[in-house]
Order: structure tokens, then C-alpha cells, then sequence
């Protein structure tokens, strides 16, 4: 054999190492082709969400889109029957705007909802600071009493009110005259303005208060208590505390239930349409309650849906205000 096949042979076998592929494919390992489908990559995902979307858009976006439609048209019970209704361009909104009565419920729409919110927020803010304070047996009673009253139909919850202030039968003008107030002797609450509007913001916020009052203490219990300790032990007193301690804590909370209570005694209707349709004459008539009356009183579909948007954009507007003076505070705070 000749030497140099000798040292083939006896030289010790190596093995070359294999190049590893820089590609794409080696840095991503191999996966079964049912995993990468359920990443998103296939169509199931978009068909499971497909019938949501669909009940969303023919729920809210239709409608929108449809009354959107019907105020740039002349549409009233005749185009309601035979379905010709004709554009108008901004006729509609423009006979909505010179109207002086759409101004008066406009003005009353303000301050309904600024009442409501002011006391809402107040005895809610007071509510939870009570079940804060409260034990455990006490706090339990009280949260079962505000689940219960926040668990009821808005329609019952009415229904009970004509009750309580029935000029014959309700209780509280008979508990009114057994206290000696005589003049209160079946006496009629919903034919005077002013006692069915004070009726209905009474409604309204004790409806409203059991949320806000709720959601509210949740917020107060995320405070560290240890915050309360230093600050008694500094001698701070209860407002002082609430001003710097715990109200900057619950402040997001707070501003969040404050922009819900806006949008919901804004959108008020079904407790005043169905105890007073809007009256004594307008004196509980805001600006939902209006745009009914102008679509089912006055037959005038097309002003009623005019009045619907001219109440979302005037809502629109003051969450927009509210929410830019907001983020102004915060960040003049930072």
C-alpha cells in the first residue's frame, strides 16, 4: 500500500460541520399548518366575529345612517305610506334653528341635565364614602339595597312614582296633609311645571345614583390605606384628606362616571315621555322628548330626525368641551 494512502487511513475520520441556512425559513420554525391558521391567517376568526358585526352595523349604524337620510328630506306621513319622499338639502335643519320654542327646549335640555348630574355626583360621592366607613353587615345591606334599586325596569321604577304622587291616592300627599300640610289635599303634582319637573329630576337621580354610588366605592377601595394613616398622623382633617388624598386617586373613575351620568340624563326619555309626555305644556319637554313630538304629534319625520342629530351633536360638543378641559387639568398637574 503506498504511504500516502497509508495516512489516509490512519488518520482519525472528521466530519464537516453543516451550514447552518440564514433564510427565513430556518429562523422560523416549521409550524402544522392548522396553528398557523389559528393565528389569524385563515378565515375563521373573521366568521366567528362576522355575525356581531353585522347585528352591530343593523342595530346602530343603519339606523344612524337612516335618520341621517330622512332630515335632508321631505318626509312626512304621506312619503311614510307611499315611500317618495324628496331631498330638501338643509331646509329641515333650518326650520329647526328659526323655531324659538326648539331653543327653550334646548336651554331646559341644559339644565335638566345639569341638576341631574350635580346631585348625582354629590349623593353618589357621599354614598360611598358612607359604605366606606360602614362594617361588614352594614355595608352588605346597603350595596343589596342599591343593587336591587339599580335592578329595576325603568318603566316600573315610573310607574311607582305616578303612584307615590297620584293626586288621590298617593302616599305622599296623603303623608304631606297628615303632617298638617292641608293645601297639599289632592293635590295635582303633574298638572304644575315646576312640580313635575322637580318629580322627575327626583326620578332620575335616584335611578342614577346606585351606579355611580357603586362604581364609585370600588374606586375608594383601591386607596392604600397607608396614605390615610400618614395623613392623620400629620393632622390633616376629613375634607383635607378627600381633597389631596383621596379624590386624586379615584379622579379617573370619577371624571369616567361623570361622562356616563352626562350622556344618559342628556338622552332622558322614557321616565318624562311616559309620565308626562313633555308636559304641563313644555315644561318637561328636552330635546329627545321634543324630537318624538315632532315625529309622532306633528307627523314631521323628517324635523324629528333633524332635532335627533342636533341633539347628538349638541352632547357631542360638551363631552368634547368637557373632555379637552380635562386632559388641559392633567396635563398643566404633570
Amino acid at each position: 500500500m503506498p504511504a500516502t494512502h497509508e495516512r489516509t487511513a490512519n488518520r482519525p475520520l472528521t466530519t464537516r460541520p453543516k451550514r447552518r441556512s440564514t433564510g427565513p425559513a430556518a429562523r422560523e420554525p416549521h409550524r402544522p399548518r392548522h396553528t398557523r391558521r389559528a393565528d389569524g391567517r385563515g378565515p375563521w376568526p373573521y366568521l366567528l366575529i362576522a355575525p356581531a358585526v353585522l347585528g352591530m352595523l343593523y342595530l346602530l349604524v343603519y339606523p344612524l345612517a337612516r335618520t341621517v337620510l330622512i332630515s335632508f328630506q321631505d318626509f312626512g306621513l304621506r312619503e311614510l305610506i307611499l315611500g317618495d319622499p324628496k331631498f330638501v338639502g338643509f331646509d329641515n335643519y333650518r326650520t329647526l334653528l328659526s323655531d324659538p320654542r326648539f331653543w327653550e327646549v334646548v336651554g331646559r335640555t341644559f339644565f335638566f341635565m345639569a341638576v341631574n348630574v350635580v346631585l348625582i355626583m354629590t349623593l353618589s360621592t357621599l354614598v360611598a364614602l358612607m359604605i366606606e366607613r360602614l362594617g361588614r353587615f352594614g355595608r352588605t345591606a346597603v350595596l343589596s339595597a342599591l343593587v336591587l334599586t339599580w335592578a329595576m325596569p325603568v318603566i316600573a321604577a315610573t310607574t311607582v312614582f305616578q303612584w307615590l304622587f297620584h293626586s288621590e291616592f298617593g302616599i305622599v300627599n296623603w303623608a304631606l296633609k297628615e303632617l298638617g300640610f292641608s293645601s297639599f289635599d289632592r293635590y295635582p303634582w303633574f298638572a304644575h311645571g315646576p312640580a313635575a319637573f322637580t318629580i322627575l329630576v327626583v326620578l332620575v337621580v335616584w335611578q342614577s345614583v346606585p351606579f355611580a354610588a357603586i362604581t364609585l366605592y370600588s374606586a375608594l377601595t383601591t386607596v392604600p390605606t397607608e396614605l390615610y394613616e400618614s395623613a392623620r398622623l400629620d393632622g390633616a382633617s376629613g375634607p383635607r384628606i378627600f381633597r389631596s388624598i383621596t379624590f386624586p386617586v379615584v379622579r379617573p373613575i370619577f371624571m369616567l362616571v361623570l361622562s356616563l351620568e352626562v350622556i344618559w340624563t342628556f338622552k332622558a326619555f322614557v321616565q318624562i315621555w311616559v309620565t308626562t309626555n313633555g308636559g304641563p305644556g313644555d315644561a318637561t319637554t328636552i330635546l329627545p322628548v321634543y324630537a318624538v313630538q315632532m315625529a309622532l304629534s306633528s307627523q314631521r319625520y323628517d324635523l324629528g330626525s333633524a332635532a335627533s342629530l342636533v341633539t347628538v351633536l349638541l352632547m357631542s360638543g360638551v363631552l368634547v368641551l368637557y373632555f379637552r378641559q380635562m386632559f388641559r387639568q392633567e396635563d398643566e398637574a404633570s
